[in-house]
């Protein structure tokens, strides 16, 4: 049923505003990419430096966490080959903080979706949520782990490396956070956060040389991945180094990284978030709008920002939508609050769960971001609209940004001018 009811005064004021014709453009990138994932991983296990850190009869803990991560079943899998190959038992732990509903049932789930399950990978999966404390930081914060991870004999991390969502540093994500933030589960995810995200990466630093220095942590799996959400490395990374690596891998992933190509939007459009596109519904590293303070962007943000739907996989979890000026009536009928607030309340970054201007469908919710843009020549406004921001190759500029786009060579015209068609509800027609 409709939530929005006399909605007509609110309409009526954008009957001025015009939806400009859009044109299908293609962004180009450049970026390594891994062709081979299970040789790759493979060659990067065989590490000399590795060799003697898994021992027969041993059980290991191969730590996994979410988001979608691209080959993250392949990596995993071959990390199982390889520890059974070394006679040692591999156990696969879901290494995610709070998301899942912060339950061991909804942590599993989540490996499930992305393919990782006991039948697939060959191996146990113990997912629990108690968890010991292993230490304490100078400021006192404690430090948590999954309860069961000490009596391990060896521990592999497994993580994207990546810039983060809510703060700046010289780690964001990756080992050193999920050591941290995953291992810890929600107990330690909480923890973690409740000093918000001012120092962060020093914060994350600090309780990992704890765990590392406490727990069996053998080695990590670093993944970065290039533009296009492909894999472009994969390196293992001892854990007496990580702290020194994981650094310039993050400033490589920086390099990887996929940007809209077009400055100063008044609108950006973006047809999904979820959860399993960014940690922030949208990576605000793309967008330039973020609910946090401590995460500047080095461009100057859209002016207004227009969210169109969730992901399926989001599974109703509508953070990142406090980042938007309008959302549509779709989002808020699928928002879960629960799932929406556990992880926002857990990270403390209350903002991902503002509500913004709700419309009535597509075509109010895109009007309502141009007529309130700030500018006097409308018909002018500088337009993008995205599926998301992890698939940023083909997206849609409206017809004042053609001229541009023709004289920049890392863009190819895809179409002619076209209008968006919308459907008798208002939601636009793919």
């Amino acid at each position: 049923m409709p939530i929005i009811k006399n909605m007509e005064i609110v309409e009526k004021a954008l009957d001025e505003v015009s939806i400009p014709r859009f044109v299908k453009v293609r962004q180009v990138f450049d970026g390594p990419v891994v062709e081979n994932i299970v040789r790759t991983t493979r060659t990067e296990l065989t590490k000399k430096e590795l060799q003697d850190r898994i021992k027969p009869n041993q059980k290991i803990a191969i730590c996994v966490g979410s988001r979608g991560i691209a080959n993250l079943a392949k990596v995993v899998k071959e990390t199982v080959n390889y520890v059974k190959e070394k006679g040692a038992t591999p156990i696969i732990f879901p290494t995610m903080g709070s998301h899942g509903t912060a339950t061991a049932e909804g942590q599993r789930a989540i490996l499930a979706d992305f393919g990782i399950t006991s039948e697939s990978m060959g191996a146990e999966i113990l997912s629990c949520m108690d968890v010991v404390q292993v230490g304490t930081i100078n400021d006192g914060t404690p430090v948590y782990v999954e309860k069961n991870l000490p009596d391990m004999d060896g521990i592999i991390i497994i993580n994207r490396i990546k810039p983060h969502t809510s703060f700046s540093g010289n780690i964001e994500s990756g080992i050193i956070k999920m050591a941290v933030i995953g291992l810890g589960k929600h107990k330690g995810a909480e923890t973690c956060h409740k000093l918000n995200f001012k120092d962060f990466a020093p914060r994350l630093i600090e309780m990992s040389r704890i765990i590392i220095n406490k727990l069996p942590i053998i080695f990590g799996i670093g993944l970065i991945e290039n533009a296009y959400d492909q894999t472009a490395e994969i390196v293992t990374i001892p854990a007496e180094k990580v702290e020194e690596i994981e650094p310039q891998l993050l400033k490589k992933a920086k390099s990887y990284m996929p940007k809209i190509l077009f400055a100063n939007l008044d609108v950006l459009i973006i047809d999904e978030i979820g959860k399993n596109i960014s940690g922030s519904g949208a990576d605000p590293n793309i967008t330039g709008r973020n609910t946090s303070p401590y995460k500047k962007a080095d461009f100057i943000p859209p002016k207004r920002v227009v969210i169109r739907d969730l992901t399926k996989e989001t599974e109703g979890s509508a953070v990142g939508m406090g980042a938007a000026d309008f959302i549509t009536e779709k989002i808020y009928n699928k928002f879960d609050m629960t799932k929406t607030y556990i992880n926002c309340i857990t990270s403390t970054n209350n903002g991902g769960a503002f509500m913004p201007m709700v419309m009535r469908n597509d075509y109010f919710a895109i009007k309502g971001g141009i007529k309130t843009c700030n500018r006097l020549d409308l018909d002018n406004a500088r337009i993008v609209r995205i599926k998301n921001t992890l698939e940023l190759e083909n997206i849609y500029i409206s017809e004042s940004l053609l001229e541009e786009a023709k004289n920049n060579q890392n863009i190819e015209i895809l179409s002619e001018p076209f209008e968006l068609k919308f459907d008798e509800e208002g939601y636009i027609v793919e």
